[in-house]
């Protein structure tokens, strides 16, 4: 394969390097850190949760979302890559029950929701520590258009015990979801007792411009 330039004493000079192939001519790579961690480095991960508890629903989701992110960078800007997608349920009550998390991904072109939650606040930050300083707005309980609701997890129990705070679920959404510019997510948790479950709700995800096909 092609050599690449290194730097000695100043002066650049060609190196020719050559790709280890097995036995039927796959090339062999090795990752040398985990998964994510250069987009991390660059400050291009984030995350979000609510912090107050909310009912479920017991039916398919439709217009109503625990929480929504909405891209709020220029029509060629910045696509939202979404990483995980998650809840944790803090309050049932005295009977077992199960809950799974929904998502609906909203085209470009979605009107700009509510602000609810504050760039500077301590529960929208990034994955390096960083204080979220980007386009995106977060709204809490919004009113949205059904554009397709799909499961993203698979249902977890949760902990009959009325107080203390039960089980959470993550779903490793790992880029299948993908936020257009003007576009956005909703999620949303469908349990087996909606107004005796509250769960908190959140997501992460990475922002890159990406030659999105829309």
């Amino acid at each position: 394969m092609e050599g690449t330039l290194v730097n000695t004493s100043n002066r650049y000079t060609h190196e020719r390097e050559h790709a280890d192939l097995n036995d039927i001519g796959d090339v062999q790579i090795a990752q040398g850190l985990p998964p994510y961690t250069e987009m991390t480095r660059r400050g291009h991960g984030w995350q979000v949760v609510t912090t107050s508890a909310a009912a479920s629903l017991v039916v398919r989701p439709d217009t109503v979302a625990l929480i929504t992110l909405w891209n709020g960078e220029g029509t060629n800007g910045k696509s939202y890559i979404v990483d995980r997608i998650f809840a944790h349920m803090l309050a049932s009550d005295n009977t077992a029950g199960r809950f799974q998390l929904w998502a609906c991904v909203h085209p470009q072109g979605m009107t700009k929701p509510t602000a609810d939650i504050a760039r500077a606040a301590t529960n929208l930050t990034g994955m390096s520590g960083l204080y979220y300083s980007g386009m995106a707005v977060v709204d809490v309980d919004a009113t949205v258009v059904d554009n397709g609701w799909y499961p993203v997890s698979s249902s977890v129990s949760y902990e009959p015990t009325g107080t203390l705070p039960g089980a959470g679920i993550v779903a490793n959404i790992e880029g299948r979801l993908i936020i257009p510019p003007q576009g956005g997510i909703s999620v949303q948790v469908v349990s087996s007792d909606a107004d005796e479950s509250t769960p908190v709700v959140g997501l992460s995800w990475y922002e890159e411009k990406i030659n999105l096909v829309l």
